[in-house]
């Protein structure tokens, strides 16, 4: 490790009152390595790692106006820890060590800040009914939770300093926000009267004079998709939390037109006075005809005559309202919503109008309402991934589960990176380009992985059931044995118990059967807000909770409250799942084996997140049961295996309830 990275790391680690670790020590030698030469590098960090450290460390080093550092990262707990906690640290023993000052500074999308304007009544209202939801009852308070939220919000945007949802201290929905809040394409900017006081102008300006910007992985999607301006230009890359990078630009890439989103359009449109706006309606109304005759799901062969007429029909009728709408609406807010609506459906449309094979389309409902909603979504973003995200720059990504089947390449293969061992690229059916359209030279994406050593000894600390013994999962209610197993596993280990579930019904379905059988709470995820329920989990040594995918990451609670970590099933993607089984399509004209490839490395990164939840700390002790025979008796099983940590593995039952019934022993004797 260079003496100066040496140096910071030491005086971080002494602040913390913490002890050198090999596996951080490690890790910030090979990313500072990546950041002078160049290249990719995969890094696996597991749980107790640092990982956050061993790459802060060395950009703390490097990063400069000269070579901006990125970091990005999946969930909004992990960029305030970085914002809050971290980067003030390093940044402090960077300037405290070698004199260096490192500013930073977070990066988020445009409608992820308030807008004075709105707040202020500078936009016609969202809702119609806006102002009677939030009118007082007599007793002094709103009449309906949205008028509440809205109210709570528009008092916060008069203290907030900056204007940042993600620094609320309350809960506002969806809904509520949009009230505040306005995207890119909506602002006025500089024709507003607060431009000179805009969050997310402020936001960007000061992004760009730092030296290190800390953003997530939607805005790197939206830099996927070709709109690489929204980053200040940068040397390098830092993708935290890399396992989700793939369905983010998948997401960020992904549109949609619904009934819903034509008649805010019309209503906008309407609002500011266009001309042509009855025949706008008129394909609306066509629209809605044809998408309802369509059966949901996936689009797999010609598209249906009806409903290609109606979309470019409504591709059609957006143009000529945007053209009643041209010219320079001089910050009248009311065209400009109408505009950021018009644009929005027209370029949908065009892109469904005009839709390949390298897309995705789909029928799906949208909304409480469940009015249908016509999909479409990229079947490759590796290519896009690798041609404007992790080149030219150095780049390097990182999580507790890149190695899948105990191998980098599941993993690269997804974000575009070629095989070294091969002079060929992985099987696909795209090629990669690079932002010319010129083919990508196997140097331009040269990549390497390392696995950097844990302080966890897995295999002392935990052990790893298979419920060999039930049947293989099948459609229908969550059957007896598996309730039974579950039941005689949570009594061992006295509640304590985290149930990781594959559908909302299984997961509500077990919840309510094993309440009457074991004498401790049991929380199901449908039942609050997710938050407060871990909260209450942490807190309460003999309660449980039940969940489904948002629990299978992310969710860090060491100690005793969480012995037990109960998954009923491998985390398949559902066989209706219009993209994934597109992808294995894919994968298999190219010749590859798609569920290999697809379905297979997806559930190895949700598994191996889902058993992670287990030991958080080096004290920590439990039981992973996982009650899906299949992980023992299918050839696959094995990759799903290594991909897991190495905990002591077992198939017998009794082997797992005796080790937890001695766990709950001794701490009764503590």
């Amino acid at each position: 490790m260079p003496e100066p990275d040496q140096r910071i790391l030491a005086a971080v680690v002494g602040a913390l009152g913490g002890s050198p670790r090999p596996g951080q020590q490690r890790m910030v030698r090979e990313v500072g390595a990546v950041m002078d030469a160049g290249g990719t590098l995969l890094v696996q960090a597991g749980t107790g790692t640092g990982k956050s450290l061993g790459y802060l460390v060395p950009a703390a080093g490097r990063a400069d106006a000269n070579n901006r550092v990125v970091i990005s990262t999946a969930t909004i707990a992990l960029q305030r820890q970085l914002m809050r906690k971290d980067v003030p640290l390093v940044s402090a023993a960077a300037r405290a060590t070698n004199g260096r000052e490192i500013t930073a500074a977070a990066l988020k999308g445009w409608q992820n800040y308030v807008c004075r304007n709105k707040v202020d009544g500078g936009y016609p209202d969202e809702e119609p009914t806006l102002f009677d939801l939030a009118t007082q009852t007599d007793a002094g308070a709103p009449s309906s939770e949205l008028g509440s939220q809205v109210m709570k919000l528009r008092s916060w945007a008069q203290q907030t300093d900056t204007g940042d949802r993600d620094d609320l201290e309350f809960t506002a929905s969806d809904r509520a926000w949009r009230q505040v809040s306005v995207t890119k394409n909506e602002c006025l900017g500089s024709h507003c009267r607060f431009f000179e006081e805009c969050f997310a102008r402020l936001a960007r300006e000061q992004a760009a004079e730092a030296d290190l910007i800390v953003t997530n992985h939607s805005m790197l999607g939206l830099m996927a998709t070709g709109n690489e301006g929204l980053i200040p230009p940068h040397g390098v890359v830092v993708i935290d939390e890399a396992h989700e990078l793939v369905d983010r630009v998948t997401s960020a890439a992904s549109q949609q037109i619904s009934v819903r989103s034509l008649m805010t359009a019309s209503k906008r449109a309407r609002q500011a006075g266009a001309a042509s706006i009855g025949s706008f309606d008129s394909t609306v109304d066509a629209f809605a005809q044809a998408i309802v005759a369509v059966p949901e799901g996936r689009i797999r062969d010609e598209f249906p005559a009806s409903l290609a007429a109606a979309v470019e029909a409504v591709r059609d009728g957006a143009r000529q309202v945007l053209s009643d709408l041209r010219g320079d609406d001089q910050g009248n807010a009311s065209t400009r919503l109408a505009r950021a609506s018009l644009t929005e459906v027209f370029e949908v449309a065009e892109r469904v109008a005009a839709a390949s094979g390298a897309d995705v389309l789909w029928v799906s409902p949208a909304g409480p309402d469940s009015v249908p909603a016509l999909n479409v979504a990229p079947l490759d973003v590796s290519s896009a991934i690798a041609g404007r995200v992790l080149r030219p720059r150095s780049a390097i990504l990182t999580s507790a589960t890149l190695f899948l089947g105990g191998k980098f390449e599941p993993f690269a293969r997804g974000i575009g990176l070629w095989d070294p061992q091969q002079k060929a690229p992985w099987p696909r059916a795209s090629s990669r380009l690079d932002d010319e359209g010129r083919p990508l030279e196997p140097a331009a994406l040269r990549w390497r992985g390392e696995r950097v050593e844990t302080p966890f000894s897995y295999s002392r600390q935990g052990i790893l059931y298979v419920a060999r013994e039930l049947p293989p999962p099948a459609a229908g209610p969550v059957p007896a044995g598996h309730i039974d197993a579950i039941v005689e596993l949570m009594l061992a280990a006295g509640g304590r118990t985290l149930g990781l579930f594959t559908s909302r019904r299984a997961a509500v379905e077990a919840a309510q059967a094993v309440r009457a059988r074991v004498p401790w709470p049991v929380l199901s995820q449908d039942e609050g807000h997710l938050g407060e329920l871990v909260r209450t989990f942490a807190g309460d040594e003999e309660t449980s909770l039940f969940g489904t995918r948002s629990l299978w990451q992310g969710i860090d609670v060491p100690g005793d409250s969480c012995r037990l970590v109960i998954i009923d099933k491998i985390p398949f993607a559902r066989p209706d799942d219009p993209i994934a089984s597109a992808r294995i399509e894919q994968v298999t004209r190219a010749g590859g084996n798609g569920f290999q490839v697809v379905s297979l490395a997806s559930a190895a990164l949700a598994l191996a997140q889902g058993v992670g939840r287990l030991i958080r700390s080096d004290s920590d002790r439990g039981v992973v049961a996982i009650l899906d025979p299949r992980v023992a008796s299918k050839s696959y099983g094995s990759f799903l295996v290594r991909s897991l940590p190495d905990f002591w593995r077992t198939d017998d039952r009794r082997v797992a309830v005796s080790a937890l019934g001695r766990l709950q022993a001794a701490a009764r004797t503590d």
